[in-house]
């Protein structure tokens, strides 16, 4: 390669388009640039992305190239590994490698409109770089702003993007783009404060105090920061954070801001990590027989296999296990990274997992701001084994495999049967779990899922033997198992013996762990105050105006709400059709029952843990700290309440309605129903005393309900596995739905028929549909589905590429242009 050889890049841009794009490299760039590394290109008439060099080449392309207008990094923020792994989402899950970079990448890596842009003070104009009007405009724009960014001169120029005019002024040399300010993430900064160190002459100090006589209040600050601060010593104190200062209520503001503008004392920024800071704890708990025998089987499993399932109990000491396994990672110089399905519901683990490796352990999660996830991702990128301060384990909901990790060696998949590990919308809907046995194999590493209730796809593969398996079937502590108590609802509502929705068992239950000051949870896995009203005059329901669903009633918030767009309208007085003011609840939810037990128990404490319930960034820590240190006694929540909580003083379980787990309409709903009920189930009982859990139902003789009672996952397991292969459906089949959309319902069922047409010309009878959808309008868009079932001797990729060019021949047709296609690969 020449000096003067022409470069061209491939860069990745995070649009759904399945392809690179090439652009030209400027020669001032043909040192700096590097695969893995940011770069600001052009793309379409005027608008600019970050992009993701992934080859640099001397092969020009038959089309006129743009140029790459600015290179970000000059070492890569993206591994190879990571390039593979993307193509590997985007081909599996059928979606472009531009998506996978969307969901990847901390919006904080993006260079974007906040660019901070200031003149350059070593600048003189010449006859070669003249400036226009329009240039010369900007640049006393930015003389007299000092800093500013694209959004504000787009702004005064009145374009949408002023970067080419930028462009110019850099090139000309008239204006720089900070350096440090490329990455979009301004640093957090604290505010110290220190004596001006031209006080230091006598006679300047001496002029200060003659000023300050008739400020009485300056003077007061201005005597104790020379004492605070030993300004008259030889070694002088470190600067006062301006926050303790001002935390003495003697001192004000504005009195800080006279001494500073007088310019005897100076306030400047120290740069601070974002992320707090976390003790350390050597206390660890040491394993009883049955966990160390569990331990050494997971051990022997991984020497013949990559990927191994421990089946544990509910408290049975799971998370000491994984602490072990993590420890001898670590001990080797690997990352680990820990997998939980919802982050924020799981901080008693987090709190453990954190005590015991410190700041060597990161968390990351969507709760987290733009900032804090890139110096995660820092963190994560910059491991070494002789870096102290960076991460090596991560603790992370389902966005965090695809950090930038560069030596992992285990993978933890914890509670591996939830749905949260599935992304749903947008693309990538990636599945977490199944991703991660991918990751794991291309850096060499071990995964290891644990599960009370495990799924029947991981299950299925222990049983066939593509998995290791290590079962744990003893509590930690000598904790029994919770015995189990079947409440018939259909009988107490036939004998009138309800009081509100507890059946006798349950409702006698509650009174008993109150009196003995225990504390009780109860299971309803509907949100509100109430799922829909009723008119009882003429029927009338009220409805979701952009949705097919009714609005739920939330008394909180005094109105009705669709938990599927967030519509929502005030309470009605009366009904809309006839004007009755007789208008009923139906149903219940969590809020109703929480508004209920405070009735009926006016002395308790109830508390209730559900999404509306935990909407801040520290909602959920709050009703959880509130429960744990007892200042609750009875909490009522949603499946939240299922996820490896962990409570010493709980000895009653009650799940109020288990019919709406059975009857839900699909293939799954009894494994759902089972794992929720096991795992809720789990949550009672503690040292010394056995649990109590009351399933109310109106199915007493259901067999599922038999099987959470009598806690056998194996005879569940092989009472509806062959069911499932009878119709075709998973772990013996392959799943693949395609949903279509348009806000025309006659267009989206014609667009819909000609792909189901379309595919049967290939997959025949493996076609089913299309249907619509459970809820047939969402947000306005109608939907319909179609379900593709494959064996699992049909090649994937074949099969894959097929479907893809059947979705693209229907979206040319002219009706279709407009239509919203979506693939969900292993659907959830």
């Amino acid at each position: 390669m020449t000096q003067h050889a022409v470069l061209f890049a491939d860069v990745l841009l995070p649009v759904p388009v399945k392809q690179e794009f090439t652009y030209r490299i400027p020669p001032q760039f043909n040192d700096k640039i590097v695969v893995g590394g940011r770069v600001i290109v052009q793309f379409g008439q005027r608008k600019l992305h970050t992009g993701l060099v992934k080859k640099i080449h001397t092969n020009k392309p038959e089309y006129e190239t743009k140029a790459i207008e600015l290179v970000l990094d000059e070492s890569p923020v993206l591994s190879d590994i990571q390039f593979r792994f993307w193509k590997w989402i985007a081909t599996y899950y059928m979606c472009s490698e531009g998506e996978v970079m969307k969901a990847a990448l901390p919006s904080g890596l993006k260079l974007d409109s906040q660019t901070a842009v200031s003149i350059n003070n070593e600048w003189v104009e010449t006859e070669n770089d003249k400036l226009s009007p329009t240039e010369e405009t900007v640049y006393q724009f930015i003389a007299f702003q000092k800093k500013t960014n694209l959004q504000q001169i787009n702004s005064l120029t009145k374009r949408a993007n002023a970067y080419p005019l930028i462009k110019s002024l850099l090139q000309k040399g008239a204006v720089i783009i900070e350096e440090e300010l490329k990455k979009a993430v301004r640093p957090k900064t604290v505010p110290y404060i220190r004596i001006n160190t031209s006080l230091k002459n006598e006679e300047a100090m001496k002029t200060a105090f003659e000023k300050l006589k008739r400020a009485k209040k300056q003077l007061d600050l201005f005597m104790f920061l020379l004492n605070k601060l030993s300004f008259y010593a030889p070694q002088q104190s470190a600067p006062l954070a301006k926050k303790e200062l001002l935390s003495n209520a003697t001192f004000s503001e504005s009195t800080l801001k006279q001494l500073q503008k007088r310019g005897y004392i100076e306030v400047f920024d120290v740069e601070i990590e974002r992320l707090p800071d976390i003790e350390k704890s050597k206390e660890i708990s040491i394993l009883n027989p049955y966990q160390e025998k569990a331990l050494n089987e997971i051990h022997s499993n991984f020497i013949h296999k990559d990927v191994v399932l421990l089946h544990g109990i509910t408290a049975s000491g799971k998370t000491e296990i994984y602490i072990r396994m993590i420890q001898q990672q670590m001990k080797a110089g690997k990352q680990v990274l820990y997998l939980l399905p919802e982050i924020a519901l799981t901080s008693q683990i987090i709190e453990r997992l954190t005590a015991v490796f410190g700041d060597k352990a990161g968390i990351y999660h969507s709760k987290f701001n733009d900032s804090e996830r890139v110096e995660i991702w820092n963190k994560v990128l910059g491991f070494s084994n002789s870096e102290s301060n960076k991460y090596q384990l991560v603790l992370g909901a389902r966005s965090a495999l695809l950090l930038p990790f560069k030596n992992l060696g285990l993978i933890i998949v914890d509670e591996e049967h939830e749905t949260s590990f599935k992304q749903f919308d947008p693309a990538p809907r990636y599945n977490a779990r199944d991703a991660a046995v991918v990751l794991a194999t291309m850096h060499h590493a071990k995964v290891l899922m644990g599960t009370a209730t495990p799924s029947f796809e991981s299950y299925f593969n222990a049983k066939t033997r593509k998995y290791g398996y290590v079962q744990l079937n003893k509590r930690h502590s000598n904790i029994e198992l919770p015995e189990i108590i079947i409440a018939d609802l259909k009988t107490a509502y036939k004998r009138k013996q309800m009081k509100s929705h507890f059946a006798p068992l349950l409702f006698e239950a509650i009174e008993i762990a109150l009196s003995q000051n225990e504390q009780v949870i109860l299971f309803q896995n509907r949100r509100g105050f109430s799922p829909f009203l009723q008119c009882r005059s003429c029927g009338w329901i009220p409805k979701c105006k952009h949705c097919d669903v009714s609005l739920t009633y939330h008394k909180y918030f005094n109105n009705l709400q669709c938990h599927y767009c967030g519509y929502s309208i005030n309470l009605p007085t009366a009904c809309p059709d006839c004007n009755s003011t007789d208008i009923q609840t139906k149903g219940f939810g969590t809020e109703k029952v929480e508004d209920e037990l405070k009735i009926i128990f006016p002395d308790v404490t109830v508390g209730r843990l559900d999404y509306d319930a935990t909407k801040t960034k520290y909602g959920f820590e709050k009703v959880l700290h509130n429960f744990s240190t007892k200042k609750t006694q009875i909490l009522v929540g949603t499946q939240m309440i299922t996820k490896g909580l962990d409570f010493d003083h709980v000895s009653t379980v009650g799940i109020l309605n288990a019919d709406n787990l059975l009857n839900y309409p699909d293939f799954r709903s009894f494994e759902r129903a089972f794992q929720l009920m096991a795992q809720v189930s789990g949550r009672s009982g503690r040292k010394n005393k056995r649990g109590k859990v009351i399933i109310q139902t109106s199915q007493p003789e259901h067999p599922v309900i038999h099987m959470v009672k009598e806690n056998n996952y194996e005879a569940f397991f092989n009472t509806y596995i062959e069911e499932r292969k009878i119709f075709r459906y998973p772990p013996w089949y392959r799943l693949i739905n395609i949903t279509i959309k348009h806000k025309d319902r006659d267009r989206a069922i014609n667009a819909s028929k000609q792909l189901g047409s379309e595919l049967r010309k290939t997959f025949k009878g493996r076609v089913l549909g299309p249907d619509f959808h459970l809820i047939s309008r969402i947000q306005q868009y109608y939907q319909l589905i179609i379900r593709i079932k494959l064996e699992k001797t049909i090649p994937p990729d074949k099969a894959k590429t097929e479907i893809e060019n059947g979705i693209n021949k229907v979206i040319k047709y002219e009706n279709n242009r407009s239509v919203q296609i979506n693939i969900d690969v292993d659907p959830l």
